[in-house]
């Protein structure tokens, strides 16, 4: 047995255990997927069994890993070695003062001190190719990749001294479909090849249903249900299994196909009829209604009819563009030196967003799908002018050009435009409480004087957004993930803003609590008339959530219509292969 973890209890000071007398174990070569809520003790499982857990936590119980009791480890150098770990959030975990390549370095060396540099740094570059990371970028730094491609530099770390189990915490999180099936598909192979064990701790159950054997649900710190994945799946027993699986979003695009097919709007239909047959007795030509009703007694029978429905139906008020994005690109030269860039100016040159263009309808959801590193996220920050788009770059918002705006006249304009971004835990300062994160663009944009003048918007919005508020005397560390996203929405909306960017806002949370947040999103939405731009890999939320999509890919946007029409109808062999390659579970009614 590879891992055996036998009456495990984890308690933080005199309070609930967080982890309450669990037992499990795990074969050589098995995959075993831990699920559960946010803030049911999945993750302290994960650090209790490579001892990173705080020092002022209690642990009781024994986890003996490939026969020796961890608790008799005293050097650490079995860390990495014997056990590995994938971090949720790489941007915490990477030094921001070392290079991609130094981070490796610090890694071998620390374990394999007389092995030379050219050997390390050939290693390093074999572990970012595994991870579909071009090892040219290895000098770069954290903050000049996305989250995608940080969490991919994350995971290939933690292979590089092959451990024999591998503990992956929410590994592809931030990862989109394609390169999250390339990575499981290649620590598939790795954990069969070399007998490897893998704890996939993880709220996607579609990832779960394809890579993992077995199953252990997780429930207020209690594995309340355990056993093989297609058992518990087709047949859950527990009342919180049963309430997980049905919470799920599955990526459906039959059920489009079939809603594509349908009549639109018929409500709609109805009114323009009856608007229609009630303007018919005052029509100016008499002859035209009076033989209408002679020959049929029905006017909507009639041509003249049909011919009075179109021309009723072309006077609805065309959509409102709220947004225009033209040429839109931001380039980043890295690597190399003048000499080189001079031989060849695209030496070095990473194209983030490349010569996009963008209507976005007043009142609509838009999405921007595509894999990491494709310029999504970049394209949300250039428009809203977090980052600057090269020359030639237009973004009008309400007619308004943002990349002639400066100082205070683009703060004005930035109470009108607000970001959702997508770690919670990164955006918040620890040493300010939620009342204080909450209040804070009141204070920006001169809306209110002083903190006490705010008070009363502050309870309110995050009334607003399910929130109690007694939490506002709280800190980010003392919530959990999905209440931290209710507090990021809710400093986005306390301006009152018409248009949010809502960049990967329920990609780390659980599947119960993102169905609640993705619904708040969309209450929100007919409530304060918004407009959303909406960021994410998985397919399933842009199904549920999107009108329109736009897809993504090296900067450039290869497909762009309604939700229906990409999902069901894809033109783009790269949207072919992202649909092919979502995860689905077999075993539950969709």
């Amino acid at each position: 047995m590879l891992l055996e973890v036998d009456n495990l209890t984890v308690r933080y000071g005199e309070a609930t255990p967080a982890v309450d007398r669990v037992t499990f174990h795990l074969q050589a070569g098995e995959a075993l997927g831990l699920i559960g809520e946010s803030g049911c003790g999945k993750s302290t499982i994960g650090r209790s069994l490579i001892k990173l857990l705080p020092k002022y936590a209690n642990v009781e119980g024994t986890i003996c890993v490939d026969g020796e009791e961890i608790a008799e480890k005293k050097d650490g150098t079995w860390r990495g070695e014997k056990v590995g770990l994938i971090f949720q959030d790489p941007m915490t975990r990477l030094d921001p003062l070392m290079s991609i390549e130094d981070h490796g370095l610090e890694v071998l060396s620390s374990h394999y001190p007389k092995l030379s540099s050219q050997s390390a740094k050939q290693r390093i570059h074999e572990a970012l190719r595994s991870v579909r990371i071009d090892p040219s970028r290895a000098k770069q730094y954290p903050h000049e990749f996305s989250g995608g491609m940080r969490q991919r530099v994350a995971i290939a770390l933690s292979l590089l001294l092959n451990p024999v189990l591998l503990i992956a915490d929410e590994p592809t999180t931030s990862l989109d479909v394609t390169v999250a099936t390339n990575i499981l598909k290649e620590l598939t192979v790795l954990r069969k090849t070399r007998s490897m064990g893998l704890l996939l701790v993880t709220h996607d159950l579609g990832m779960v249903a394809e890579y993992c054997d077995r199953i252990a649900v997780m429930y207020n710190g209690v594995i309340v249900e355990t056993g093989y994945v297609e058992q518990i799946f087709r047949d859950p027993q527990h009342p919180y299994t049963k309430s997980l699986l049905a919470s799920v979003l599955h990526f459906n695009p039959e059920a489009l196909a079939v809603k594509a097919s349908e009549p639109q709007d018929q409500e709609v239909e109805k009114e323009i009829d009856q608007e229609v047959t009630d303007d018919i007795p005052v029509a100016s030509d008499a002859n035209i209604l009076e033989n209408s009703q002679e020959q049929t007694n029905a006017p909507e029978k009639t041509p003249e009819f049909a011919m009075i429905k179109k021309s009723v139906t072309s006077l609805k008020p065309a959509p409102r563009v709220i947004l225009h994005v033209n040429h839109l690109q931001k380039h980043y030269v890295t690597g190399g030196n003048l000499l080189t860039r001079f031989i060849d100016p695209s030496s070095g040159l990473v194209r983030a967003v490349d010569d996009i263009d963008l209507e976005i309808i007043s009142g609509e959801t838009f999405g921007i799908i595509g894999e990491s590193g494709s310029g999504k996220s970049t394209t949300g920050r250039a428009i809203l002018q977090l980052i600057k788009p090269d020359r030639g770059s237009s973004v009008r918002f309400n007619g308004v050009e943002l990349t002639r705006l400066k100082g205070e006249q683009l703060r004005q304009m930035r109470s009108q435009m607000q970001m959702i971004f997508q770690d919670p835990r990164a955006c918040f300062s620890p040493y300010m409480n939620v009342f204080n994160s909450v209040a804070d663009p009141l204070l920006i944009h001169h809306l209110v004087p002083n903190l006490e003048a705010a008070k009363d918007k502050v309870y309110a919005i995050l009334e607003k957004v399910g929130l109690n508020s007694q939490l506002a005397d709280r800190y980010p560390s003392d919530l959990s993930g999905g209440q931290l996203q209710r507090v990021a929405i809710a400093r986005a909306l306390i301006t009152n803003p018409k248009f949010l960017i809502c960049d990967e806002p329920v990609s780390m949370l659980d599947a119960s609590i993102q169905s609640q947040v993705l619904q708040l999103m969309r209450d929100l939405k007919q409530e304060f008339k918004l407009t959303y731009i909406f960021i994410t890999h998985d397919l399933a939320v842009a199904q549920f959530f999107c009108d329109r999509i736009a897809v993504m890919r090296r900067g450039k946007i290869v497909e762009q219509d309604s939700t229906e029409a990409v999902l069901t109808n894809p033109q783009h062999e790269y949207t072919k292969s992202l649909i092919a390659s979502i995860p689905r579970i077999p075993y539950v009614n969709h």
